[in-house]
């Protein structure tokens, strides 16, 4: 099948629109029609080389919904006609993990970096047969694509593509580092910095949770404001005049919990937001670093004497399968704001122009719509 697919040739580089064949779906394997597609910042990171990819060509996007086409002989959870989205980590169901309640630290997400190492077989080639990877296995800048079936999750119909593309990563990341990973409870105070896609969720995962004031911290000034309809108190351009604020609201004690979703980690980032938290509060991190950042730039005396926390969250602290079902009832409710992440939508064409818009903080969560 010929597919047309957003590929990074090298990095620093930019998206080309490549046309690419996708092969006849493996036996566990699943062919997806993508319908649209989030367009995270980690995507971004590969454009950089913050973020280094392992096989080039590359497709990218890990955020995708779509119509199955087609699905190999041993596929059992999902059929042709079904509405899915991808997970960018894929679980068994039978590792250590997988049977704790911990599917988002499945040991099938070592699979995602085998690609090219002869580990992983190319499910999508050019149309000269050399071998093409796909971000996290999945590559949804692309109108087709072909996954395993375990980084596929079976959704209503009724829940629109453009919404549920962003449950693939931002929204459950963002709500669970709130939610799971930083332990939120009624009356807290919490810091938030970035409000992109995942952090927006992180200010709708503490406002759910009960949190009394909801700091935000974004340079854009848009962000700030769209951080307010979604559930903050405050907002604010930088940490410093957030921590002013905290200091007055907390009689100079500190957040309960600090959640950093900034587009990249530093280490003066990581080191201000730990000096933000109270005695046994928790620092929570999703964003990604540069590899071999280094170290943060902290008094260790902090750890044994003030006994607080950094916790990692990894797609929210919790295992895709139980979180996507959960989040679609919270947004059947309405106490999950899906739809209006969607700031705006681009043709696959456009997706170095959507890109722009992100690192201008024009919008929250772009979302390419894809056109068959």
């Amino acid at each position: 099948m010929r597919t047309n697919a957003a590929v990074l040739w090298q990095a620093p580089g930019k998206w080309e629109i490549e046309q690419l064949e996708v092969a006849e779906p493996g036996p566990g394997d699943v062919q997806i029609r993508i319908e649209a597609a989030g367009l995270c910042h980690s995507d971004y990171a590969f454009n950089t080389g913050d973020s280094p990819v392992q096989y080039f060509p590359w497709i990218g996007g890990h955020e995708g919904a779509g119509v199955v086409t087609a699905v190999g002989s041993d596929v059992r959870s999902v059929a042709v006609g079904d509405h899915v989205v991808t997970v960018f980590i894929p679980s068994c169901g039978r590792c250590r993990w997988c049977a704790s309640g911990q599917g988002n630290l499945c040991d099938e997400g070592a699979r995602i970096m085998a690609l090219g190492s002869g580990e992983e077989q190319f499910r999508i080639r050019t149309t000269g047969g050399q071998g093409v990877g796909q971000t996290a296995l999945l590559g949804t800048f692309s109108q087709w694509t072909s996954v395993p079936e375990q980084s596929v999750i079976k959704i209503p119909d009724d829940v629109p593509f453009t919404s549920a593309c962003l449950l693939s990563c931002g929204v459950p990341t963002g709500w669970g580092a709130a939610v799971n990973a930083g332990n939120v409870s009624p009356g807290d105070v919490v810091v938030i910095l970035g409000t992109g896609g995942i952090g927006m969720n992180s200010v709708q995962g503490a406002r759910h949770a009960g949190a009394a004031h909801i700091l935000a911290v974004d340079p854009s000034g848009y962000k700030r404001d769209q951080a307010m309809k979604f559930g903050a108190t405050e907002s604010f351009a930088d940490i410093t005049d957030a921590t002013e604020r905290l200091a007055h609201l907390t009689n100079g004690q500190g957040a309960d919990v600090t959640l950093v979703s900034v587009d990249l980690l530093t280490s003066e980032i990581a080191g201000q937001a730990l000096e933000s938290v109270r005695k046994a509060g928790t620092l929570v991190i999703t964003s990604l670093g540069r590899s071999g950042m280094g170290s943060i730039p902290v008094d260790l005396m902090m750890f044994p004497m003030f006994q607080k926390r950094i916790q990692g969250s990894l797609f929210g602290a919790q295992p895709p399968r139980l979180a996507i079902p959960r989040l679609i009832e919270l947004y059947r409710t309405g106490d999950l704001k899906l739809d209006e992440l969607v700031t705006q939508t681009y043709g696959l064409d456009e997706i170095n122009e959507a890109y722009e818009d992100v690192l201008n903080g024009k919008v929250i969560r772009p979302v390419v719509e894809m056109r068959h």
